[in-house]
């Protein structure tokens, strides 16, 4: 499935108005910042964005859009959620494709379904349904929302 295909992902949202000409504070929610680039169209509720430029401000974006043009316009845009087509990239997985999916070790056990996904900072972590936990750096094929092919070490589930 090409990237044109896939569903839109929520990448950000707009916090508040920044300036006077239309500015406003992104809060987003990917590390892939290029989506901030200008050009990049963004889409949300209320329409599609453009972006004109953007600049990193502490752990947010000044970002400028084509249809913001005044602090009022700004202000009305607080809270709107932005969305982006998905990236065709072979070596990304994708959060959503991960739950709901069955997770099997390499001797072919079935360990579990996946429940949720918790943030962590050496790596993610896949919650099982069993309560078993499992680092993503140990996941070796993903078959979306179906089958999750792990190779964990010894002793991980016990």
């Amino acid at each position: 499935m090409s990237a044109e295909e896939r569903p839109t992902l929520e990448v950000g949202r707009i916090i508040k108005a920044h300036g006077l000409k239309g500015q406003v504070l992104v809060d987003l929610w990917t590390d892939r910042v290029e989506r901030l680039d200008p050009g990049n169209l963004l889409e949300s509720d209320r329409g599609t964005l453009k972006v004109v430029s953007s600049i990193a401000h502490q752990d947010r974006f000044i970002v400028s859009f084509d249809k913001i043009a005044s602090r009022e316009d700004a202000e009305s845009w607080r809270g709107v959620v932005l969305r982006a087509q998905r990236l065709d990239l072979d070596d990304v997985i994708w959060i959503d494709q991960l739950f709901g999916a069955e997770v099997v070790d390499s001797s072919g056990t079935k360990r579990g379904v996946v429940v949720d996904v918790e943030e962590n900072p050496a790596s993610d972590i896949l919650v099982l349904d069993t309560g078993a936990l499992v680092p993503l750096t140990f996941v070796t094929s993903v078959l979306a929302n179906e089958r999750i092919d792990v190779d964990v070490p010894e002793g991980l589930f016990e």
